[in-house]
């Protein structure tokens, strides 16, 4: 393993203002120093190894989010900002008219294009992923992935237990993964409403009923190892995914996302995604009832040791 390989970590908060109203100061402080879920993220990156931390913003969020974070985090590493825009689209496109979001987690990592020269690690901002997932990924990151098919491109994924990504609230979303003996990717299949059923997992439908689901299954949380050529396949595909949606019925709503790219590059088998397993537990705020519980088990991280009660000291 060459452990000077650069690594960057790339976090994707541009849809964080939607989320918690206008601007971001309402973001919640989980910590017993003020600290949000991103904090938490960012910390364990820098304990794994990553050397720089990229954040993917709307240009109007910029300086909220440098007050919140943005530059407590400059203080203790390298930072760069990104900005995602829904009219940042390549030559010989328009915006539709009546489009109010960007385009999706896809259209959010080539936002980094002109930035990140390296391999990348791309997270969520509002989710809390532990230590575990973010040592394995730099390992897996700064090793040599080069494969004997050149057009076959190498990259990872933390692979979470379902039963450890649930919410007591309500349901959730989450990326099923089908996993071959070797640990790679087979599929992943984006599921709506997946809730605690009976001790396991279940699939609410629209009828009301359930649909039970192995609850050691392994799944995606969006959180990723590319290497840098990602980028130019996520260029091509964006360019081909407007051709595919502007001017239809869905040009104001459809999505670039991550788990359908990288689903639909292993069907063309131009992918292989090593799957690394985790048996940390993951928690975020889906729900507001969600807050009280994610306050505690962050509190019991920082009386374990697993954190100091002051990050940024």
């Amino acid at each position: 393993m060459d452990s000077k390989k650069r690594t960057s970590l790339v976090i994707m908060a541009a849809g964080i203002g939607s989320r918690f109203g206008q601007g971001i100061k309402q973001l919640t402080s989980f910590g017993p120093s003020g600290e949000i879920i991103m904090d938490y993220s960012i910390y364990d990156a820098l304990q794994a190894g990553f050397d720089r931390i990229v954040f993917v913003i709307r240009k109007d969020l910029e300086k909220d989010f440098r007050e919140v974070i943005g530059d407590r985090i400059a203080a203790h590493a390298q930072v760069s900002y990104v900005f995602q825009e829904k009219d940042d689209l390549p030559d010989g496109f328009t915006l539709p008219k009546d489009r109010k979001k960007p385009w999706g987690t896809g259209q959010a990592i080539l936002a980094c294009r002109d930035v990140v020269n390296e391999p990348f690690c791309v997270i969520n901002a509002d989710d809390y992923y532990g230590r575990q997932a973010f040592e394995n990924i730099h390992s897996w990151l700064a090793g040599d992935h080069a494969g004997t098919d050149p057009s076959v491109l190498q990259m990872c994924m933390a692979g979470f237990i379902l039963r450890n990504t649930l919410s007591e609230n309500g349901g959730v979303t989450r990326g099923l993964c089908s996993v071959d003996q070797d640990g790679y990717l087979t599929e992943i299949t984006e599921t709506k409403n997946i809730i605690t059923h009976q001790g396991g997992a279940g699939v609410r439908l629209e009828d009301g009923s359930v649909r039970t689901v192995d609850p050691d299954t392994a799944v995606s949380m969006n959180m990723w190892g590319f290497g840098r050529e990602f980028l130019d396949v996520l260029g091509s595909g964006f360019t081909q995914f407007l051709k595919e949606h502007i001017g239809t019925e869905d040009e104001n709503t459809a999505e670039y996302l991550l788990p359908t790219i990288v689903g639909d590059l292993l069907a063309q088998h131009k992918a292989l995604v090593s799957v690394l397993p985790t048996n940390d537990k993951w928690f975020g705020v889906t729900y507001q009832e969600d807050v009280d519980g994610v306050k505690k088990s962050i509190a019991d991280l920082v009386e374990q040791g697993v954190y100091p009660a002051a990050l940024w000291k």
